[in-house]
């Protein structure tokens, strides 16, 4: 590496790091931020509910899945949700408190300063980063959905102002609408475990059928409301179950219905066995073909969540179905014979 080369190497480290100083020194100074972290926070109703504050957008996930093995749904389709947006983020005075220290630390070039302190009036102490503006709009800039880094430089813009009541600039993409709240609200999602009921329980034999069911009060609809209260906009992602699939982790099997599929009937997938119902075939199972010996095999079972939205001024629509499910290990034996 040359001399040259070096130098702008260590100078873009300590802008770097520069930036990553000032978000922390400056969290609790940032809409919707704490001083932990400037992107989060969270606050409990008097009920209990609790709200996350997440990169200026406030999740209600107090209608949410729960408990053991929950987890995140995974679009059937390519799309993914935002890698980044645009929001409300600074007043007038927090931009000033979060850029001036950046510029007299030098670090960024004087050229590149000058340019920033020319964009935000920062030599006129009475227009200075439009805090002659103060409570009738914000600087807007990007926030970054960590989940997706690979998108982080899809907004790169940098902070914008705003008057409120006015809509961003039309070229400005990613700013923050109702459909963007739900397709965040999406990725906040979390649906109860996929681990099946089987009868027998503990092992099942071959060429008998196995009945396999999902606690019905479990697997009712879930959602996530995400909103900018500052903005007066919202929207809630509501994920309802429509499907179980069984992959019997063999072969030699056979499935009920044979398409693998139970529909959900009456807000039920399968039904549970009960004694008497031996000799009938389940409306949701698999029948095992040979013994798994002294080994299991891997039965998947993956719930299709279909994913429904609504927000403010009526908006609403379709998002791609989610799945989610987990691999439960089952013995196999064969029925033993009585020999007289």
């Amino acid at each position: 590496m040359t001399a040259s080369g070096s130098r702008a190497s260590v100078a873009i480290g300590a802008c770097l790091s520069l930036l990553l100083l000032a978000d922390v020194a400056y969290a609790d100074d940032t809409l919707g931020g704490s001083t932990e972290n400037a992107n989060q926070s969270a606050n409990a109703d008097e009920k209990g509910n609790l709200s996350v504050t997440v990169g200026g957008v406030v999740f209600d996930r107090s209608k949410n899945g729960s408990g053991d093995g929950a987890g995140a749904l995974a679009a059937t389709t390519s799309w993914t949700p935002p890698p980044c947006w645009y929001a409300p983020k600074y007043t007038p005075e927090q931009l000033q408190k979060y850029l001036e220290p950046i510029w007299e630390a030098g670090s960024t070039g004087y050229e590149w300063d000058a340019e920033q302190r020319e964009k935000y009036n920062a030599n006129d102490k009475k227009k200075a980063f439009n805090k002659h503006k103060s409570g009738e709009g914000y600087w807007w800039d990007s926030y970054v959905n960590e989940s997706y880094p690979p998108g982080w430089d899809a907004c790169d813009k940098g902070p914008f102002w705003v008057d409120e009541g006015d809509a961003p600039p039309a070229d400005m993409e990613n700013a923050v609408t109702p459909e963007i709240l739900a397709e965040l609200a999406y990725s906040e999602i979390r649906v109860p475990g996929t681990e099946v009921t089987l009868a027998p329980a503990e092992a099942t034999k071959v060429n008998l059928p196995t009945w396999a069911w999902l606690d019905g009060a479990e697997f009712k609809p879930v959602s996530v409301t995400a909103s900018v209260p500052v903005l007066g906009i919202e929207a809630t992602a509501t994920a309802e179950p429509v499907s179980l699939k069984i992959e019997p982790g063999t072969a030699d099997a056979e499935l009920y219905p044979a398409s693998g599929v139970c529909e959900i009937n009456d807000g039920r997938i399968g039904e549970p066995y009960a004694k008497g119902k031996a000799d009938q075939t389940p409306p949701c199972g698999v029948k095992y073909l040979r013994s798994s010996g002294d080994d299991t095999f891997p039965l998947q079972a993956t719930v299709t969540w279909k994913i429904q939205w609504t927000g403010t001024g009526g908006a609403g629509g379709d998002l791609p179905d989610g799945e989610f499910g987990a691999t439960q290990d089952v013995v196999v034996q064969e029925i033993q014979a009585i020999n007289r």
